[in-house]
């Protein structure tokens, strides 16, 4: 069958109650190429309409990490929309074929993922339907993302809810505003793709209920179990973010720009980050007691004593500086820290302030013996 006089279908890839995905040789440029076709039964104004919209929108995207779209059009009364050929596999076949994803592959798939989201979403495109299946790699491991905002012509073995006026989207990836009747945003996308990379680690979706209704709840009100303890190997650093991506709260998450620098600078192995520079002392405030250090004029402050993290203890009060005062005896203090209230010690008088003082003395001395002695010599002539 060949479509528009150009793309003759060969098999056909994929199917769902509203169209179905054919592989497809371009005559023209001699490529394989992929074809959507919008099925006749069923298909209403409405529905031909919204392909026709999300068509024009992916084809706004031109990124390495996003499957390209080639051309769209309308063939016996049918619109058909043709996309690049990925020679690979999605991410849904190749956790079905090994299992849970090794850190490292897990956090290419991470980058290159959020990478394409966040083409999408500076250009103001929400795809709403992030999902393994929607995932697609290479011979080469590179990982494009598939269907933006077309995903529903795709048959979903989970259950896609794509009725008209209702949710769309895939409801083990749907974020929780979403599931209570907002519309979708670039947070739900980061929302949907931490619940395939939580899939990926793990090998089950973080929420998981026997009927629709009781998943959404779940997506509302339940709190994910930590990777580490479904068996996932994950650094803490990498776990710590995933669940980061799943926050209740859309601004809670990071966003597709984040998450994308995040994963690219290895962040996610768990390393240390860089210790901030060190910040000067604050100077006492006049007539308080403060600690310093043992030394003279100049020296600088001995280095606070800090915990595991690279940062001071958010809320504990800086050090400040004062006045030096004499260097404690050797083996004194606390290992260099003076926990006492320092306090100037008195001046020696000088020679000439003794000699006044000392002649005082002797003067008031003289004056009481002249007066004890004049009082004898009248009681003895009395």
């Amino acid at each position: 069958m060949l479509v528009a006089g150009r793309y003759r279908l060969q098999t056909v890839i994929g199917r769902g109650g509203m169209g179905e995905v054919w592989q497809a040789l371009d005559e023209v440029l001699g490529r394989s190429v992929a074809v959507k076709l919008l099925l006749n039964d069923g298909a209403d104004a409405s529905a031909e309409a919204r392909f026709r919209l999300e068509a024009q929108t992916s084809a706004r995207l031109n990124h390495p990490h996003v499957v390209g779209t080639l051309d769209f059009g309308t063939w016996e009364d049918r619109c058909f929309l043709v996309m690049e050929l990925i020679d690979g596999d999605s991410l849904a076949d190749e956790l079905t074929a090994g299992g849970p994803l090794a850190p490292q592959r897990l956090a290419q798939v991470a980058q290159h993922s959020a990478e394409g989201l966040a083409a999408a979403h500076a250009q103001g495109i929400v795809h709403r339907d992030v999902k393994p299946g929607n995932l697609l790699s290479d011979r080469h491991g590179t990982v494009r993302i598939a269907d933006f905002g077309i995903a529903r012509f795709v048959d979903d073995p989970s259950g896609a809810l794509t009725t008209t006026g209702q949710i769309v989207g895939t409801g083990l990836y749907l974020a929780p505003e979403r599931a209570i009747g907002t519309p979708a945003s670039a947070a739900s996308d980061m929302y949907s793709l931490g619940c395939v990379l939580y899939q990926l680690a793990v090998g089950a979706p973080p929420f998981e209920a026997p009927t629709a209704t009781a998943l959404l709840y779940q997506h509302v009100d339940s709190t994910p179990v930590p990777p580490h303890q479904r068996g996932a190997a994950l650094p803490p650093a990498f776990e710590a973010y995933l669940l980061s991506m799943l926050a209740k709260q859309p601004e809670e998450r990071p966003t597709a720009r984040q998450a994308a620098d995040w994963f690219a600078g290895g962040a996610w192995r768990g390393a240390p980050e860089p210790l901030p520079p060190e910040r000067p002392a604050a100077f006492p405030s006049p007539g308080r007691g403060t600690q310093q250090t043992g030394g003279g004029q100049g020296r600088r402050r001995a280095p606070e004593q800090r915990g595991t993290g690279p940062a001071r203890r958010r809320g504990a009060p800086a050090r400040a500086a004062v006045t030096p005062s004499p260097a404690p005896a050797p083996g004194a203090g606390d290992g260099g820290w003076n926990t006492s209230v320092h306090r100037v010690p008195p001046r020696r008088p000088g020679l000439r302030s003794l000699l006044r003082r000392h002649f005082g003395v002797a003067a008031a001395v003289g004056g009481v013996a002249l007066f004890v002695l004049a009082l004898l010599v009248g009681m003895a002539f009395s």
